[in-house]
């Protein structure tokens, strides 16, 4: 049995364009996309055009719906939110436990999102390197067992790192930019690594990766 799981990261964010945002916004944790991040989402959606992906799962912070999104738009497929893949709830990040839009609001703007799915992990904060290493790589574990189908799981820096390293094993480096793409291969019982961390479809790419 062969199967194909391709792993990104949301584009730009509007706090790394604009670092002011966080102070006037009501979810300073919850960034949007940056302008140049939502053209990052749609080449990426064309890069992934004739791939074979069936299912698209997406961390429910705002940037990686919408990142999904045009993906999914391109694709002609519905997002399933999962919390396994959300965000590291670094205490040393976030002073509090992240406020999201609820899914009742995400669903009213991303009408492509399956009301019907339920997530396999969920996150618990604060959450330490280990504890998010752990549930990003139990959270893909999960999700190639219950979907044999090829996937693309869009996450964040961190969890684009856990979820591969779930698979492959922890003795590779993962290069996480943004808008990146990993892409495995499952052949039998055993993953390989084909593209790490890729932005060949970007036109513009960050010279130095941030996470947070």
């Amino acid at each position: 049995m062969t199967q194909t799981v391709w792993i990104a990261r949301h584009g730009n964010r509007l706090d790394f364009v604009n670092p002011e945002w966080f102070n006037m916004a009501e979810r300073p944790y919850d960034p949007p996309l940056s302008g140049d991040g939502e053209l990052q989402a749609a080449q990426l959606g064309q890069r992934l055009v004739g791939k074979g992906i069936k299912h698209i799962f997406a961390s429910p912070f705002l940037r990686t719906v919408q990142t999904a999104n045009q993906v999914a738009e391109i694709l002609d497929l519905p997002i399933k939110l999962e919390l396994g893949l959300s965000e590291w709830l670094n205490p040393e990040w976030m002073a509090t436990e992240p406020e999201r839009l609820p899914y009742e609001v995400l669903h009213k703007q991303f009408q492509r999102i399956d009301t019907s799915y339920i997530s396999c992990v969920i996150p618990e904060y604060p959450e330490t390197s280990v504890a998010l290493l752990k549930r990003t790589g139990e959270t893909a574990q999960r999700i190639t067992a219950q979907f044999s189908e090829d996937l693309l799981l869009v996450g964040h820096g961190p969890s684009v790192v856990g979820t591969t390293q779930g698979l492959v094993g922890a003795t590779q480096d993962i290069k996480a930019s943004l808008c990146c793409l990993v892409k495995l291969v499952r052949q039998e019982k055993q993953w390989v690594m084909e593209l790490n961390g890729d932005t060949s479809h970007l036109s513009q790419t960050e010279d130095v990766i941030r996470f947070n």
